[in-house]
Parts: structure tokens; sequence; C-alpha cells
């Protein structure tokens, strides 16, 4: 009899935990192991709690029949504890947190934190607990997000991309952190930069960086659909990862297994999963915690040789993918935590 495992919340979107479940049902079906989004299916083995989910009492009836439940955990909101925000942004926030919180200490069996930086930014948080843990990395489709196929790389200017799900509010600190470094690579290293940047733009941002950025060249690529991601980071010399304090960026994994480098702060995962040779992670020059200005000429310079000579880099992008972002890699550990 095959097993079945249940996921919370079913999500839907662009980006995030809404791309692991898309790939996470892909390994399912590829290990013949159903699976279901309803909590009360009699037919479940074990549930997956991707972060949090309102259906808490429903955990609690489904726990007494003895199906375990597992939480898989990125990191929480911080950044409306740092800037000014609308009280009721900062509620739903604050509210978020302590769910994902409750559900680690009280309801969960076991916990699957997506980096060690996850983990302990947890621990630091919100305290220990005495739960079965692992560290499982996010996952890629090493056939589908490979350096082959269809790209076209520009030889006459070397192209940054700059990949998110949303790009608004809060998070367009990244935007503008993407356009210094460019800036700093053109006018003081004197390089032909592009900044090329995929995800959901308001209008009204873009009007902004447009008018203030106006000695750099920016590409405003809306949203790509997860398969025309491939053909793109192969279309690049690099990957700005802009997300601070991030658990495990899909972007940077898709990216590396596309054989493009990385280029980031040394904050939250980044250096974690990049390593040494597929890409540079350089420490942020200030507190990052506080949002404090990072150290733009040091990211630039580190670029330098990655842009210069990118062949080697690639190389090594992929080959770190491979080691260690498998897709069926990551689904296997997934079900031993679930299933074993």
């Amino acid at each position: 009899m095959s097993h079945q495992v249940c996921m919370l919340p079913y999500l839907q979107g662009v980006g995030g935990m809404a791309s692991f479940q898309r790939k996470f049902i892909q390994g399912l079906i590829e290990n013949k192991v159903n699976y279901s989004f309803d909590p009360l299916d009699k037919n479940n083995d074990a549930i997956l709690v991707i972060g949090g989910t309102r259906q808490v009492p429903k955990l609690l009836t489904t726990r007494r029949r003895g199906v375990r439940i597992v939480q898989r955990l990125n990191g929480m909101n911080w950044l409306h504890r740092v800037v000014k925000t609308d009280p009721k942004a900062w509620l739903r926030s604050e509210t978020a947190n302590m769910l994902l919180s409750y559900i680690r200490r009280y309801v969960c069996e076991r916990i699957a934190y997506q980096s060690e930086f996850s983990h302990w930014w947890w621990d630091k948080e919100h305290g220990k607990v005495n739960k079965e843990f692992r560290v499982i990395h996010n996952g890629v489709d090493l056939e589908r997000f490979t350096p082959e196929g269809d790209h076209t790389l520009p030889v006459d200017r070397y192209r940054i991309l700059l990949v998110e799900g949303h790009l608004s509010g809060l998070y367009s600190r990244g935007l503008d952190m993407a356009a210094q470094l460019v800036a700093s690579l053109q006018d003081e290293h004197h390089l032909p930069v592009e900044l090329c940047i995929a995800g959901d733009v308001s209008e009204t941002i873009k009007k902004f960086y447009i008018e203030r950025y106006t000695n750099i060249t920016m590409q405003w690529l809306g949203i790509i659909p997860p398969e025309g991601i491939p053909a793109l980071d192969r279309s690049a010399h690099a990957l700005y990862s802009a997300d601070l304090n991030a658990a495990c960026p899909n972007s940077v994994i898709e990216a590396m297994a596309c054989g493009l480098p990385i280029l980031a702060y040394d904050t939250g995962a980044l250096k974690e999963l990049v390593g040494k040779k597929a890409g540079a992670i350089v420490p942020y020059g200030s507190n990052h915690w506080q949002l404090e200005t990072p150290d733009v000429k040091s990211l630039a310079a580190a670029a330098l040789p990655i842009l210069k000579n990118n062949r080697p880099f690639r190389e090594s992008a992929r080959k770190r993918a491979e080691e260690a972002f498998g897709l069926d890699q990551m689904t296997k550990a997934y079900l031993d935590v679930l299933l074993g």
C-alpha cells in the first residue's frame, strides 16, 4: 500500500513556499507517494505544514490519531520591526510569527529547517525545542534547470540578474541595493553593465528607480513563469541575491543549477548555500539587521573576477548544485522525516 502525505496550506502564487510545494509534489509523484490537502483525510500517513496554517484544531485532532506532523520552517517576519510599518501590517506580521512559533513548540512532532541559519535563528528568537529536527535545503530539478539550452548571453556588456517574486513595500530595498552595485561597477570600474529585474514591481516603484538611477541600464521583465526561468538564468553573467536574512532562496539554487554565479552580502544562508567557488558572498559591512548601508564597493570589487572570467564560476555553480541541491535528494530527505 502506498503512503500519503498531506500538505498544509494549499499554496498558489510565485516563488517561496508555493514554488517549494510545486517541486515537492513533483517529487512525491516520482516516488509514487500520494498527496492531499485535507488534514482529516484518513489515508494520511503524515502531514507537512509548510510554514504555518490556521487549521491547528484539525492538526491536533489528527495528531491524536497518531499521524505524524512535520513543520517546515524558513525564517520569520522581521522587517516590520525595523522600518515604520502600518499598524495593521505590523500586527499581521507578528501574528504570523506567533502562529509559526506555536506550531513549532506545541503541535508538530518533527521540524525540517530550510538551512542551518534558519535553525539558528529560530533557536535564538524563540528558544530551543526538544524535538527531532533536520536541516533540508531546497531542491531543484537538475534536468530542467541546466546550463544547456536556449539563451542569449550578451557579449558587449555584463548582465546582472535580480529575480524575486515581489519587489514592493519593504522588499523594494533589494532593488535599490542591486542598482547601487551596478552603478559602482559602471562608474568606478568602468564596466558596461545592465541590471535585469524579474519580478512583480509596481509602476510607481519603476518610475522612482528609473528617475533615481538615470546613469544605469535597467530592464524590467515582470513576472517570469517558472518554465522561463532556466533560459533567463543562462542569459546573465551573475545573479544578485537581494533578500536579506533569507533562509534558503529558490532563485539562488535555480541559478546555480543553470550555471549562474551568485553575488550577495553575507546574510542569512547565502554563504552556506553558495560555498566558496560558485560566486562571491562578502561581509555586509554594517548592521544588516538594522538595514544600515552595505559595503557596495567590496561587493563590486568581488564581482570583477566573476564577470571578467565567467566560465570557471559558471562551472563551479553547476557543480555546487549537483552536489547539494538535487530535487530527488530533497524529496528523499523530506520523506525520511515524514515517513521514516
